[in-house]
C-alpha cells in the first residue's frame, strides 16, 4: 500500500473519540477572523480574545488544524454524514475557509519567513486538494496555486550550501530537520522524487545520529562556524519517517523500520492508557512543542498501515499510535455544555503521562497546540483496525 493513500475508515471507537475532539476544538477554538462572515481561524488559546492581526500569530499551527479536518472530512466522505451535525458546515468546508483565513491573517499572502511552516501548509493543501477532487467541490483550484506558489520558496531554500538540505528560515543560517523533511515528503508527494531522494540523502549523511537512529536537529551557521545542533525532537522524526515510506525503494523501507524502532527504544514513556511493552510517545509540552508528539503519531499510523513493512515493524507502529491514543483519551477532562459554544468541551493533557487535570485545572488557559494534537492521535488511531 503507497505510504500516502487514505484509508476508508471503519466504524470503531477511535472515529467517535475524534469527532468528539474535532466538535470541541472547532466550536471552542474556531473563529471568525474580525467577525468576517466566511472566515474561520483557530484562537492560540482559550480562555482568551480571538487571535487579531496584532496578536500572537502561529502559521504553522494553523496548517495543522486544516490537516485535522482533512482527516475528520475523510472520515465524513467514507460515512456520508457530516462531524457536527447537518446544520453546520463540513470539516472539509471548514478546512478551506481556514486555508483562505490563514492567507488573510498572514497579511494577504502565504509566504512565511519560516519554510518549515510553508512546508506543513503545502502538505495540508496537498490533502485538502484529493479531498476536494473526491467530493467534487471546486476550491482545489485555490489549493493548487497555494502548494504553486509555495513550491517555488522550497526551491529557493533547498541549495547545495553545507552539503544540501533546505535551509530554515529566509535568515539563511540553519539548515535542520524541521524543514528538510517535510519539504522532502511534499517533493515526494508531488512527484519531484529526484529533489526528495537529494534531501533525504542529506538529511541521512548529516543529521542521522548512527549510534540513536534518530536524527537529530540541524546545522547553524555561527560566525562562518558550522555548529552540529544535536537535541533529538520526536516530531523531526514524523515527516522524515513520511518521506522514506512516499520513496519506498528497499533502503528506504529498511531505513523507516529502523527508526521505528528507535523511536519506541528512545522517544516513548509508560503512558496513563493502559500497559504495553512500547508504552505511548513521549510529550514535548506546550506552545510549539505541544504538537510534537501528535505529528510523530500521524506518520506512524501511516507506517502501521504500510504493507511493504515488516508485519513486526507495522505492529509496533500501531502499538505507538494507539498507547498514545489511549493515554491522552485516559487523561481527558470534561467541562459542561455552555452557551457560548453549544457543546461538551474535551481537554486534554499536552503529555501522556499527566491528566489533564494537572495540566489543565479548571481555569487555566488551554493551547490550540496541545488539543490538535490529541485531535491528530485519535485521528491516526481511528486510520488503525478496531482492537
Amino acid at each position: 500500500m503507497p505510504s500516502n493513500a487514505e484509508p476508508s475508515t471503519q466504524s470503531n471507537p477511535w472515529a467517535d473519540r475524534a469527532d468528539q475532539e474535532a466538535r470541541s476544538v472547532t466550536r471552542t477554538f474556531g473563529k471568525r477572523l474580525f467577525f468576517l462572515p466566511g472566515t474561520h481561524l483557530g484562537a492560540i488559546r482559550v480562555p482568551k480574545g480571538p487571535g487579531s492581526i496584532f496578536g500572537p500569530w502561529h502559521y504553522w499551527w494553523q496548517a495543522h488544524y486544516v490537516d485535522c479536518l482533512v482527516d475528520t472530512g475523510r472520515r465524513e466522505l467514507a460515512a456520508g454524514r457530516k462531524f457536527d451535525g447537518d446544520s453546520r458546515p463540513s470539516a472539509g468546508r471548514l478546512a478551506s475557509r481556514l486555508v483562505t483565513t490563514i492567507r488573510l491573517r498572514n497579511r494577504f499572502r502565504f509566504i512565511n519567513h519560516f519554510y518549515d511552516d510553508m512546508a506543513w501548509l503545502a502538505l495540508s493543501t496537498l490533502r485538502l486538494e484529493k479531498l476536494a477532487e473526491e467530493t467534487r467541490n471546486p476550491g482545489r483550484r485555490r489549493n493548487a496555486y497555494v502548494r504553486k506558489s509555495l513550491t517555488l520558496q522550497f526551491n529557493s531554500a533547498a541549495t547545495e550550501d553545507l552539503g544540501g538540505g533546505t535551509f530554515w528560515s529566509t535568515g539563511r543560517d540553519f539548515k535542520n530537520t524541521p524543514s528538510t523533511a517535510p519539504i522532502a515528503l511534499y517533493f515526494a508527494r508531488t512527484g519531484h522524487r529526484d529533489k526528495a531522494r537529494s534531501l533525504v540523502a542529506w538529511l541521512n549523511a548529516k543529521l542521522l545520529d548512527s549510534g540513536s537512529g534518530l536524527y537529530m536537529d540541524g546545522l547553524r551557521i555561527r560566525e562562518g562556524q558550522v555548529v552540529l545542533e544535536s537535541a533529538v525532537y520526536t516530531y523531526n522524526q514524523g515527516p522524515i519517517l513520511g518521506a522514506l515510506l512516499e520513496l519506498g525503494e528497499a533502503m528506504d523501507l529498511e531505513r523507516a523500520a529502523q527508526l521505528i524502532e528507535a523511536v519506541a527504544r528512545d522517544l516513548t514513556v509508560i503512558g496513563t492508557g493502559g500497559p504495553g511493552e512500547t508504552g505511548a510517545v513521549r510529550g514535548d509540552g506546550t506552545g510549539d512543542g505541544g504538537l510534537f508528539t501528535g505529528i510523530l503519531v500521524r506518520y506512524l499510523a501511516l507506517a502501521a498501515r504500510d504493507e511493504r513493512l515488516p508485519e513486526a515493524t507495522r505492529a509496533v507502529a500501531a502499538e505507538l499510535v494507539l498507547n498514545t491514543a489511549g493515554a491522552f483519551w485516559s487523561g481527558r477532562r470534561e467541562e459542561e455544555v455552555t452557551p457560548a459554544t453549544k457543546t461538551r468541551r474535551l481537554i486534554f493533557s499536552y503529555d501522556p503521562q499527566r491528566p489533564a487535570s494537572e495540566t489543565y485545572p479548571p481555569g487555566a488557559g488551554v493551547e490550540l497546540s496541545t488539543q490538535l494534537q490529541a485531535w491528530m492521535t485519535f485521528e491516526a488511531a481511528a486510520t488503525l483496525p478496531a482492537t
